[in-house]
């Protein structure tokens, strides 16, 4: 959010657990628009396929925003 505040353009990614507290933290850093890539929570039960799935739609995600 620092790099993004900045004029670097940045995504976040989060868990969907933890997406309302990242809109908080954003508006507080100063970035209320700041982008999240969002993955399915939770990833401390999830096995390595599950894990590998996560990884993929995150980083689709946040290519999506980046090149927005």
């Amino acid at each position: 959010m620092i790099a993004e505040r900045n004029g670097v353009p940045a995504v976040s990614i989060m868990t969907t657990a933890f997406v309302d507290a990242a809109e908080l933290m954003a508006r507080v850093q100063g970035v209320p628009l700041h982008p999240f890539a969002v993955i399915q929570h939770p990833i401390a039960s999830a096995d390595a396929k599950g894990i590998d799935d996560r990884a993929r739609i995150a980083v689709t995600n946040a290519v999506q925003i980046l090149v927005s």
